[in-house]
């Protein structure tokens, strides 16, 4: 079975056709025009301090784990939801390219990183108590 034949773009270039010329026999209606080059871009918001969201306690955890290091983190803030903490949990084991889950109230984190987990909390807004 054959495909049937398309219209093609060529992009071989000619001499003297310069860069773009690839692309002349694109159709360029309906897209909006973008903005001018001597228009001023908008200035850049400097980043709001993030708000204090309480205290939470970081340990670390091999007990009943098979001699694995886990990393929880508790003590979190009641007026936190569930939400909010499933994607605190996404957001640190991202940043620590780890695995983790979220049980109940806390965090667990797998691995042995707290001072990275410590960072990535005072960035969110945490007061962090536990494991230098």
């Amino acid at each position: 079975m054959s495909r049937p034949n398309k219209s093609k773009i060529s992009t071989s270039a000619q001499p003297g056709g310069g860069l773009f010329q690839a692309f002349s026999g694109l159709e360029m209606g309906g897209l909006p025009s973008g903005p001018e080059a001597g228009e001023p871009q908008p200035a850049a918001q400097p980043e709001a301090a993030p708000s204090k969201r309480g205290r939470v306690v970081l340990r670390r955890e091999t007990a009943h784990r098979g001699g694995k290091t886990v990393l929880v983190i508790d003590g979190f803030d009641l007026a936190l939801d569930a939400d909010f903490l499933e994607n605190l949990a996404k957001r640190l084991r991202s940043a620590c390219g780890c695995g983790g889950c979220v049980k109940e109230r806390t965090i667990e984190l797998q691995g042995d990183q707290p001072a990275r987990v410590r960072e990535k909390l005072v960035a969110e807004g945490f007061r962090v108590a536990g494991e230098r």
